[in-house]
């Protein structure tokens, strides 16, 4: 499953630089797919959907720093472990039950974001 990050984020920063998807950005910071992977210009994604890697994609949170669920790979193919897990110093990095996904999946999507 992705990770979020819950309303208890003391807008640290520590995690965003650890994430090699750069799925977490600050809080009313607009998102890209483009953005620390090797996707660009016209994309199709793995279940067939299209997209602009360049394009900017709303904040997902105006208050706290978030997590682009689609992005993340819970470090897969990186490191052993979640980085933003093991950073956190307030423990707001947590599973979301929302995104639940395998293994895999994870895989594949870091694949597909890094090997484009």
């Amino acid at each position: 499953m992705a990770i979020k990050i819950t309303d208890a984020c003391i807008n640290c920063g520590a995690c965003e630089p650890e994430c090699p998807n750069s799925a977490i950005y600050e809080g009313a910071i607009d998102w890209r797919w483009k953005d620390k992977t090797k996707l660009s210009g016209h994309i199709t994604f793995p279940d067939g959907t299209e997209g602009d890697a360049d394009a900017y994609h709303p904040a997902v949170s105006d208050e706290v720093y978030y997590i682009v669920s689609g992005k993340c790979t819970e470090c897969k193919g990186f490191h052993e472990e979640p980085q933003c897990k093991a950073v956190c110093p307030v423990d707001c990095c947590v599973d979301d039950p929302d995104h639940r996904e395998t293994e895999e999946v994870l895989l594949d999507r870091q694949k597909f974001m890094h090997s484009a």
